[in-house]
């Protein structure tokens, strides 16, 4: 579109220089407010716009699509993940989705350490104690948790997070372990002294921990289901910084409420912001607002992916980060 700035529609607020230079190249609407857009007001900056920028808590589903105007061509979403799109009937109509992959694998391995340490090592606990008024002094049986070195780490999903994970919890002295669609390369596999499990029921019964690291797809929904967290160790840990669909957290939740589990550390969770209250009143499971990519430096170049994309597309090219049905 020669001379003509595209219109842009941007759900959420995002870091400043990101606003900024969206600002300087297209004709944006940018949030005064931080609120999640209305549902019908989606629909409104769908109608009007040639490429809205939403993120994972606008869901944009067929019915929404149908009511999409002519003019929108593209679907920029701020995240990497795209469940909260049905990319296949955008596709179906017309409009392109793109993403912001790879930009936050090194925020979110490093938040699954920091849940990891925290639930083994039952930080929180001790802050709690620290910062009361009954604290009565050090004691040898006080307060105990565990090494992580020379746990095995049962990774489920070894994609960019898994492998980014893998390498800090070896720094640890942790054993890696995993279960992925595929196999691994040699290559990729060999350094990171990582052993393959085809079968999940056989790996998770085997993990001291394990690290939840795959996207949310209709054959991961509630992969690890009660069946399979009644195979785990009673002390066995697990930690989720991926989606929160992938566990089942009512079953969860009754598996760490028998003692069947050792502990939980979740930065997500199966119904967004809706906690299971009885898994909010558990003294061994963390709970963190979603924060696995909440970095300045992440946001940002979230931000910039985006810019990219809308670039590239409003001068006449494939978007870099364009999600294709059926490859997701």
């Amino acid at each position: 579109m020669p001379g003509k700035k595209l219109s842009v529609v941007v759900t959420r607020r995002l870091p400043e220089p990101v606003e900024t230079r969206m600002k300087e190249l297209f004709d944006v609407t940018l949030r005064e407010s931080d609120e999640p857009m209305t549902r019908e007001a989606l629909a409104a900056a769908m109608q009007g716009a040639d490429v809205i920028v939403p993120t994972i808590t606008d869901q944009i589903d067929a019915a929404l699509l149908a009511q999409a105007g002519e003019r929108l061509k593209l679907i920029a979403n701020y995240g990497a993940g795209v469940d909260n799109i049905d990319v296949a009937t955008a596709r179906q109509r017309g409009i392109l989705v793109s993403n912001t992959p790879g930009v936050l694998t090194d925020d979110t391995a490093d938040m699954t350490l920091a849940l990891m340490l925290s639930v083994v090592r039952r930080i929180p606990e001790g802050m709690r104690i620290a910062q009361g008024e009954s604290w009565e002094g050090w004691s040898p049986t006080a307060n105990l948790g565990a090494r992580l070195g020379g746990r095995r780490l049962g990774i489920l999903g070894m994609g960019r997070i898994g492998q980014a994970v893998a390498q800090r919890a070896r720094a640890f002295g942790m054993q890696i372990h995993y279960n992925n669609r595929k196999r691994l390369r040699p290559e990729v596999e060999n350094p990171l002294e990582a052993t393959y499990w085809e079968s999940l029921d056989q790996m998770v019964a085997r993990m001291d921990v394990v690290s939840v690291n795959c996207p949310h797809t209709p054959s991961t929904f509630h992969l690890l289901n009660a069946r399979r967290l009644k195979l785990m160790k009673p002390n066995a840990v697990i930690v989720n910084t991926s989606r929160g669909e992938v566990i089942d957290e009512n079953a969860l939740t009754r598996a760490l409420r028998a003692g069947e589990l050792g502990g939980a550390g979740l930065d997500v969770f199966e119904r967004g912001h809706a906690i299971n209250p009885r898994l909010k009143a558990l003294p061994n499971v963390i709970l963190l607002p979603h924060m696995g990519s909440a970095t300045i430096e992440g946001r940002i170049e979230m931000g910039e992916k985006v810019l990219i994309n809308v670039k590239t597309f409003a001068d006449g090219h494939r978007p870099p980060d364009l999600v294709v049905p059926g490859l997701m």
